[in-house]
């Protein structure tokens, strides 16, 4: 026995894509959300700060802003091994606890 709507192998990753698509589409309808809260990660919203994961992995130009402070960081001496070990101990870590530095 079998369906008409069961999709043929080889075409469920495409009924998959086209059935997301298509409540992605009638969810924006019903729940519209300001672009600015759309952020992601890994995609920065026009107005944002660029990041060098988006250049390195994201294949992103540089902007012109992402280049002088790349440059400004290449220029500044390097950190001592006491104020290594100060940013270390404010940096609360994944849990954000500073008695519990990593």
């Amino acid at each position: 026995m079998s369906n008409s709507n069961t999709p043929r192998d080889g075409d469920f990753a495409h009924w998959v894509d086209e059935k997301s698509q298509a409540l992605k589409f009638e969810l924006g309808e019903k729940f519209p959300v300001p672009p600015t809260a759309l952020g992601s990660p890994s995609v920065h919203i026009e107005t944002g700060r660029q990041k060098l994961e988006e250049v390195l992995l994201e294949h992103e130009a540089p902007s012109e802003e992402f280049l002088e402070e790349l440059a400004a960081l290449e220029e500044a001496p390097p950190l001592s091994d006491e104020e290594l070990a100060q940013q270390a101990l404010a940096a609360g870590g994944a849990d954000g606890d500073n008695s519990t530095p990593e």
